[in-house]
C-alpha cells in the first residue's frame, strides 16, 4: 500500500474557492481502480506543542493507493487534468510526500 501526503499552498484567502473545486472531483478519484483513501484536509489548533505552524492557506490531501502503478494511473487520468486546469490559478505549489509501510 501506498500513502501520500498532497500540501497545496492556496494563493491567499482562495481556499473556500479551491475547495469547492477540489470536493466536486474527489467522487470520481475515490472511484479509481486502486484508490483506498482520498480526503482534503485543512489544520486545526491544538495545544500539542510539537505542531507545525498552521498553514490557513492551505489543503493538505491524505491519500492511500493500491501500489505505486494505481497513483501513477491516477496522475494521468483525465479528470485530474480537469482539476488542474479548473484550479491552476488558485494553486500556488504542490509538494507530494510517497510513502510506504516501513515493517
Amino acid at each position: 500500500m501506498i500513502h501520500v501526503i498532497a500540501t497545496i499552498q492556496i494563493a491567499p484567502g482562495r481556499r473556500p474557492e479551491f475547495l469547492k473545486i477540489f470536493n466536486a472531483n474527489v467522487p470520481a478519484v475515490r472511484a479509481e481502480d486502486g484508490c483506498l483513501a482520498y480526503e482534503p484536509t485543512i489544520d486545526i489548533a491544538t495545544e500539542f506543542p510539537r505542531q507545525i505552524p498552521l498553514l490557513p492557506d492551505a489543503v493538505t490531501v491524505v491519500e492511500q493507493w493500491e501500489s505505486l502503478d494505481h497513483l501513477r494511473a491516477h496522475l494521468a487520468a483525465p479528470h485530474m487534468a480537469a482539476y488542474r486546469e479548473a484550479v491552476k490559478d488558485l494553486v500556488i505549489s504542490v509538494s507530494l510526500q510517497v510513502l510506504e509501510a516501513a515493517g
